[in-house]
């Protein structure tokens, strides 16, 4: 059978291909020549900060009525194709995406394409797959609730957020998911995925031209909605929206976060950021960790991450210790971030953050399923695709003044503090007045 005529692919970089067709579907590829496998991801330009308040959880519900069943497919089906040639089958949402991916043997990347892709173009979303996936969904909802080391990051957005939906848990709410319709759901299925809010993308040991035809075959002559929703996103401000949020509960520890404002997703000072988290929680060599949990005894789980968004971020710091030191972890995080807004990081804390980060970046990409990640992700969002030598590259360029600079945007202004514990008004106030002094 003769190609099809399409538009020319262009390389990205090194191995890497992109074909933008006519409806706006991009289809990406990088082929790992050396590797047996292939992972196919389907990215959707549509997360939990796009939804309207009353179908709050509308993204995530979705992910999980796309296994539901295909006009071509029963539910069974869609798990048991990829099941019996030993291949994977998942989906995530973010607050700003969905995606929908499998990882099989190379042979049988046709077979991930075309499962994926009927899920992503002909899902039934029918009225009795609704109320009955409704109830798995709330269960997920109520185990998140009862986690609290998980929940108190959700309470962190909350209050550095406040209304935003970049505020909201990912999951939604009991409330919103209780209430949705199917028409709500269905609606929001037909409005958001469409080919020009998608990108395709896959890694390993595949042809661009073979990857581009199979998702032809899968996709050729879906239009999507006459009149798709694209994502019109609105930034949130730049303060928190509550600088203290308590949720009581009867743990057996507490659980703090607290942090401030981040970088979006594109923000050149980005690696500078990455290097300054390394070196303040992000392994058991950073400050934190050695101050809180090797010097102190303080915590078993402590540590710093960023968050980015495309228009914002966030920086915080985790710790979980016993109810009663949990103002004096509070004091002691708080002490080593005024540290490293004053001095910034020694010689040998820079050296060594940046180190590790060479390493993770490239132990993180010698699987296909990273690969496609970081390609999917980086199309979808408009962040530049470097390549490996580029990334360690700008990474090693980071200066200890970079640092400082960042360090200093990112940790000395204003700050927001989540607590899930067994605390009430008295321990409420003496947090917050350590939050006010800070």
């Amino acid at each position: 059978m003769a190609q099809r005529k399409r538009p020319a692919p262009s390389a990205l970089s090194d191995g890497v291909a992109l074909t933008t067709l006519p409806s706006g579907l991009r289809i990406a590829s990088e082929h790992m020549p050396d590797v047996r496998s292939v992972s196919v991801g389907y990215w959707v330009d549509a997360g939990s900060r796009d939804e309207r308040d009353e179908v709050a959880g509308a993204s995530h519900f979705l992910e999980h009525l796309l296994f539901k069943g295909t006009t071509r497919r029963t539910a069974q089906q869609i798990a048991a194709q990829i099941d019996e040639v030993g291949g994977d089958l998942n989906a995530f949402t973010s607050k700003e995406y969905t995606c929908f991916y499998a990882r099989c043997l190379d042979r049988d990347m046709r077979l991930a394409v075309d499962v994926l892709g009927d899920m992503i173009t002909s899902a039934l979303i029918r009225p009795a797959d609704v109320d009955g996936e409704r109830n798995v969904v709330l269960e997920e909802i109520r185990m998140h609730y009862d986690t609290p080391d998980d929940l108190v990051h959700s309470v962190f957005s909350e209050a550095w957020f406040g209304a935003h939906p970049l505020g909201r848990e990912v999951l939604g709410d009991l409330d919103t998911i209780t209430n949705m319709r199917r028409d709500q759901v269905n609606g929001y299925f037909r409005r958001k995925y469409a080919p020009e809010n998608i990108v395709v993308a896959a890694a390993g040991n595949v042809r661009h031209d073979d990857f581009v035809e199979a998702v032809l075959d899968t996709l050729d002559g879906w239009t999507g909605p006459a009149k798709p929703s694209r994502p019109n996103r609105k930034a949130p401000g730049v303060d928190p929206a509550e600088l203290l949020l308590l949720r009581k509960r009867p743990t057996e520890q507490a659980h703090l976060v607290l942090g401030g404002t981040g970088l979006a997703r594109g923000d050149e000072r980005r690696f500078a950021a990455g290097v300054l988290n390394q070196a303040l929680g992000g392994g058991m060599a950073s400050r934190l960790f050695q101050e809180v949990r090797e010097k102190r005894g303080l915590a078993y789980s402590v540590y710093s991450y960023h968050g980015m968004h495309n228009d914002t971020g966030n920086f915080a710091v985790y710790a979980g210790t016993a109810p009663q030191t949990a103002m004096e972890v509070l004091d002691v995080v708080l002490e080593e971030l005024d540290k490293v807004c004053a001095d910034g990081l020694s010689d040998e804390e820079l050296t060594r953050a940046k180190g590790h980060m060479a390493g993770a970046v490239v132990l993180g990409l010698e699987d296909s399923g990273s690969r496609m990640n970081r390609l999917g992700k980086s199309l979808l969002t408009g962040t530049p695709l470097l390549s490996l030598d580029e990334t360690l590259a700008a990474v090693e360029a980071v200066t200890s003044a970079q640092v400082l600079e960042v360090g200093r945007t990112l940790l000395g202004g204003q700050k927001a503090l989540a607590v899930v514990g067994p605390f009430g008004a008295a321990e409420r106030k003496a947090f917050a007045r350590r939050l006010q002094a800070a």
